[in-house]
């Protein structure tokens, strides 16, 4: 797929709707994907003539990640972008994994967000991005919603979180760099091998085309068939309910315990969703513990991520807090 200018403002403009002249975020890490995501935003954000600012994090994890920031913030501003830089707080540094860095990233962008009365974040990631996650959660044995990878919409905190490049590739994106003269910089990490995604990465690059075509016609198929195995779990659980507010959710208990476990945990994955009012849910693993502490006799109660899971008499009451 070519990406132009007039193409890219075509589909955000078909797929989104905005308030009148928007202030929208980027997320900036200075690599080739988010400088793509950046100027093309730019483009946008002057149709609409709206406001747009760049947010760069500085993660803390390497010497020069300050250096970097502030390198990017430089050349933003010889482009007339508008940048903030947003450091995290060295006690929130303590693994130096990915997942810790990710968190901090997202809550530190999120909260900018919400300070400064913008509803949409837009985040860079691409067509390659998701077939990597797709393999990685598919190694690690993730059930049907974790193979579906990476959301093209989302909510974080109360943000909404777009990827308008998912349907395009990393190429495509170094091209478009190439043809505008936009400058980035290459993160080390990407090329580290101790870490999961570079491995992958690297899995992918060696590859035969074969490989890929048939990698590429697994995940097409998976997101084909999700909308009808979506539907399946919402009709499931829309049978079971007994009772359901903004507070609470009652289902019968041995309706849920007589379905698979597949269904039983994409219903708790729904339940979780309503009452905290977002796309993320608690990890498969935690949620299937519950699954098999339903199973017992002596089941009471459950706190899974925040959600208090009751039995009373015959029913589960689904909660943010015990009522």
């Amino acid at each position: 797929m070519k990406l132009t200018h007039k193409e890219f403002i075509k589909s955000i403009e078909k797929k989104y709707t905005f308030e009148k002249k928007p202030s929208v975020a980027v997320a900036v890490s200075g690599g080739p994907d988010s400088m793509s995501l950046l100027f093309l935003m730019n483009v946008f954000i002057k149709y609409k003539k709206g406001n747009l600012i760049a947010v760069i994090v500085d993660h803390r994890i390497r010497k020069n990640s300050k250096e970097e920031a502030k390198f990017i913030s430089a050349y933003l501003d010889k482009n007339n972008i508008n940048s903030q830089i947003l450091t995290v707080n060295k006690d929130n540094v303590s693994k130096k994994s990915m997942n810790e860095a990710r968190n901090n990233r997202y809550n530190l962008l999120t909260n900018f967000c919400i300070k400064n009365n913008i509803l949409h974040l837009f985040i860079a990631h691409h067509k390659d991005d998701n077939l990597e996650t797709f393999l990685n959660r598919k190694v690690a044995g993730s059930d049907f919603y974790g193979l579906k990878s990476i959301s093209e919409f989302s909510l974080y905190n109360n943000i909404c979180i777009i990827r308008p490049l998912l349907n395009f590739s990393k190429e495509t994106l170094l091209d478009y760099n190439k043809k505008n003269k936009i400058e980035y910089i290459n993160d080390p990490s990407n090329f580290n091998l101790d870490y999961t995604r570079p491995s992958i990465r690297n899995f992918l690059k060696k590859s035969d085309q074969k490989i890929i075509n048939e990698i590429n016609k697994d995940f097409e198929n998976l997101l084909f068939y999700s909308p009808y195995f979506i539907q399946m779990i919402f009709e499931v659980l829309l049978k079971n309910i007994v009772h359901v507010d903004s507070k609470q959710i009652v289902i019968s208990l041995n309706k849920i315990k007589n379905l698979n476990e597949i269904t039983s945990e994409n219903i708790i994955r729904k339940i979780y969703q309503f009452l905290f009012y977002q796309s993320n849910a608690p990890r498969s693993k935690k949620t299937r513990i519950l699954i098999s502490e339903l199973k017992k006799l002596n089941f009471n109660i459950f706190n899974l991520k925040g959600m208090i899971v009751k039995k009373n008499h015959d029913f589960l009451i689904f909660s943010r807090k015990s009522v």
